[in-house]
């Protein structure tokens, strides 16, 4: 089970230590071709909803909420995330999105969600 979580744009260059290259945005990255990316695992079903994705980008001021509805999205998903997490076998997962601004997305969300699931265990 992995120990250790990163967050890194997907325009990033990839590193021989990422680990796990796993993609957590539901849309795939405009003008990212898959052999350039080096994503191990696109999770777009982990990413937040359509819905969700949608009222955030029409008001972004409100992150608090935007973070509790996700939060209750990752909840419902809980026994499938952690199924995903169980077969990793690198000590390292590097969560890859094409967002801006990472810390102010659902990135920071999941990698907590994912933090409190290998520590559960």
């Amino acid at each position: 089970m992995p120990t250790e979580i990163r967050i890194k744009r997907i325009y990033e260059e990839p590193d021989s230590d990422d680990g796990h290259r796993v993609l957590v945005d539901r849309l795939w990255p405009r003008g990212m071709s898959k052999a350039v990316a080096q994503v191990d695992l696109w999770l777009k079903e982990f990413a937040p909803s359509t819905e969700l994705r949608k009222w955030f980008h029409a008001d972004s001021t409100d992150y608090e909420e935007f973070v509790n509805r996700y939060q209750r999205e990752l909840e419902a998903h809980r026994s499938e995330i952690e199924q995903t997490v169980a077969a990793m076998t690198q000590p390292t997962i590097t969560l890859v999105t094409a967002v801006k601004n990472p810390q102010r997305s659902h990135v920071p969300v999941l990698k907590q969600f994912l933090i409190n699931l290998i520590l559960a265990d």
